[in-house]
């Protein structure tokens, strides 16, 4: 049978909606039909069954996440002091946060994964490969601190973006922008303080 990329598109996006609205339980072939506005029985078409239709949809969210070459080339063309390398984090982290649902069906995707060896091993992948871009983009870049710092950065942005996608008003705005600030000076080094 064949298929339409755009459709498949349309349905996952529909998964992604149903993960973040619903959770794992509730994602169905049939809520995603329903989500996608398109004939029950269409996403059966398309992905064999559950499992597929997860790490597919793990897959969308990442491809989606992901800013364009030229996004990344200039994020890190302008990072060169403190300053500058906390803007890029706060710019990156809003770009996660503008995608609420995507970045919520993650986490479902990320608990799901615990249970599912097929879906563990894409996310284990496509996390590991994005950490080493990472890391490669700020070694190529010049930027100080190394490997451990971008994963120290890595872990602290992450739980940051949870925070701010699950329980917004522990942190206010400004506290959290004072914590990325704050961040930088202590995780990546030898950026020189930033003056309050």
């Amino acid at each position: 049978m064949r298929q339409n990329p755009a459709r498949r598109a349309a349905l996952l996006d529909g998964a992604i909606a149903v993960l973040a609205r619903e959770g794992a339980r509730g994602l169905t072939q049939r809520a995603v039909d329903k989500e996608a506005g398109v004939p029950v029985g269409t996403a059966s078409n398309y992905f064999r069954n559950r499992d597929d239709l997860l790490v597919q949809a793990g897959a969308r969210v990442y491809e989606r996440l992901r800013p364009d070459e030229d996004v990344l080339a200039e994020m890190f063309g302008r990072a060169r002091d403190a300053a500058s390398y906390g803007e890029m984090l706060r710019g990156s982290v809003g770009r996660i946060a503008a995608f609420r649902a995507g970045h919520l069906a993650l986490l479902e995707l990320r608990l799901e994964a615990t249970r599912r060896p097929e879906l563990r091993t894409l996310l284990t992948e496509r996390v590991r490969a994005d950490i080493d871009e990472n890391v490669a983009r700020h070694e190529a870049a010049g930027l100080p601190g190394g490997a451990t710092a971008v994963l120290l950065m890595y872990l602290a942005m992450n739980w940051l973006i949870v925070e701010q996608l699950t329980l917004p008003d522990v942190f206010t705005d400004a506290e959290r922008e004072e914590l990325v600030t704050r961040a930088v000076e202590r995780i990546v080094t030898p950026f020189p303080a930033v003056t309050d």
